[in-house]
Order: structure tokens, then C-alpha cells, then sequence
């Protein structure tokens, strides 16, 4: 395994010494690049006097708390889409509609009803995080064995302990997979509202270096922002192997 991460990391390590070099070697002055030893030292400058620190406060509390909300609302529908069937089929038409919609196209509706903020931003990063969880969860809920279904009215379980006691557990590992996706989700579109329009975070920190003509802090970061989403993803990778084992991600592989 670490032999294999030692060769994933050669492209990068490569890339970044050829954008050393160039850099370095040309007399070219760019307002858009910076080499990466000058968006390193940018980085431990931000760091030193805290912005980037607060940014990262700031987009990872309207990341995860829309995260939250829209997990909630999405698990809701779906399990419920998933085991009531003429109910998915009432609600069909009204999901496809919705479903497409780019959740930055409602920034004009939320910033006139919720202002700037955090508020706003949630919103935003809930919209987009309901989809992925409400349709695996639905896709999850079918795929349980029918069998199981059979057992639980066999027990004559009430609605509310079927789902706790036979479906939730039974669709677990696909749930988690879906919370998986909508974290990655959360993080791109917390920033994408803050690089348009919200004052706050990640995003409004790279538009203000984008301002002041620093392409070494705003490339810092994105640098930030990519290790900030690999950590995420790769945190959640080792939770679902531990609660699931293996068979979750070689399921997920194929």
C-alpha cells in the first residue's frame, strides 16, 4: 500500500518541479501564476497570521451544517420514496424538475429572502446535498432483500421500527456512500457561494487575493482547499472500511 502512494505521488511531485523550473526560469511576469515554492511560503504566511484559519472556520460551518440539513431531508425522502411506491410515483415529476437545478441558480432568491451570512450560504450548500443522499438512499432501500421485508411483517413490526430495525441497517453501507458524495458536494458549492457572492470563507479569501494582485496567496488557497477535500474524503474512506470492512468499498468499486 505505501509503495503504491509513493507512485500516485510521482505525477504530482514531477508536475510541481517542472512549474518550479519554469517558473524560475522565465521573465514573465503573471498575475494568474505563481511558482509553487512562492504559493508554499504564501501558505505558511496565511497560516502565521491566521486568515486562512478562520476562512477555513467559516466554509467548513455552512459546509457541514448544510451538509446536516440537506443529509436529513434527503434520507427522509428517500427511504420513504423507497418503500412507499405510489408515493415516488406522485413525486416524480416534482423531483425531476428540481433535481436539475443548478443550486448556485438560487442564489438571487436566497440572498433576497436570507441576506448574506451564513444563513444564505446553508441554504445553498443543503439544496445541492439533498439529490445524491435521496436518490442512493431511495436506489439503497430497493435493492434490500425482499426477504427481509417478508421477515418484518412476519414480526408484525410497526412502520417506524421497520425502518429502524431492517431498512436503515440493511441500506447502511450505500447510505454512508452517499454521505460520502454530498460531503465532497458540500465543500465545492460552500465555496463556489462565497467566491460569487457571500463575504465569508475560503472563497472570499481567494477573490480578495484575486483583488490585491497576489496569485501566490489566492493559488495557496486552492492548494488549501484541495487538502482540506482529499483529508475529508480520505477520513470517510477509513470510517466506512471500519464500519463496513472491505466488501463496502470493493461493492463501491464495482
Amino acid at each position: 500500500m505505501n509503495r503504491e502512494r509513493l507512485k500516485a505521488a510521482i505525477l504530482p511531485v514531477t508536475l510541481l518541479l517542472v512549474l518550479e523550473v519554469c517558473a524560475r526560469s522565465t521573465e514573465i511576469h503573471s498575475d494568474a501564476l505563481a511558482p509553487p515554492s512562492a504559493v508554499a511560503m504564501a501558505l505558511v504566511e496565511a497560516f502565521a497570521d491566521g486568515s486562512i484559519l478562520g476562512a477555513t472556520r467559516d466554509t467548513l460551518a455552512s459546509a457541514f451544517a448544510g451538509l446536516v440539513v440537506g443529509g436529513a431531508v434527503g434520507l427522509a425522502f428517500g427511504i420513504a420514496l423507497g418503500i412507499f411506491q405510489p408515493f415516488d410515483r406522485l413525486m416524480e415529476v416534482t423531483i425531476e424538475s428540481l433535481r436539475p437545478i443548478p443550486s448556485i441558480a438560487l442564489l438571487p432568491i436566497a440572498l433576497i429572502a436570507l441576506g448574506f451570512g451564513y444563513r444564505m450560504e446553508i441554504v445553498i450548500v443543503a439544496f445541492a446535498c439533498v439529490w445524491p443522499i435521496l436518490i442512493l438512499s431511495r436506489a439503497a432501500v430497493r435493492s434490500i432483500e425482499p426477504r427481509l421485508i417478508e421477515v418484518s411483517r412476519a414480526l408484525k413490526l410497526s412502520p417506524g421500527d421497520r425502518v429502524r430495525k431492517i431498512i436503515i441497517p440493511a441500506a447502511l453501507p450505500r447510505i454512508f456512500l452517499a454521505f460520502r458524495l454530498a460531503a465532497g458536494i458540500a465543500l465545492i458549492v460552500a465555496v463556489t457561494v462565497e467566491i460569487a457572492i457571500n463575504p465569508i470563507g475560503l472563497g472570499a479569501g481567494i477573490m480578495i487575493a484575486q483583488q490585491a494582485l497576489r496569485p501566490d496567496l489566492m493559488l495557496a488557497y486552492l492548494l488549501w482547499i484541495g487538502l482540506i477535500g482529499y483529508a475529508l474524503n480520505t477520513g470517510l474512506v477509513v470510517a466506512q472500511r471500519h464500519l463496513f470492512g472491505p466488501a463496502a468499498l470493493a461493492g463501491e468499486a464495482r
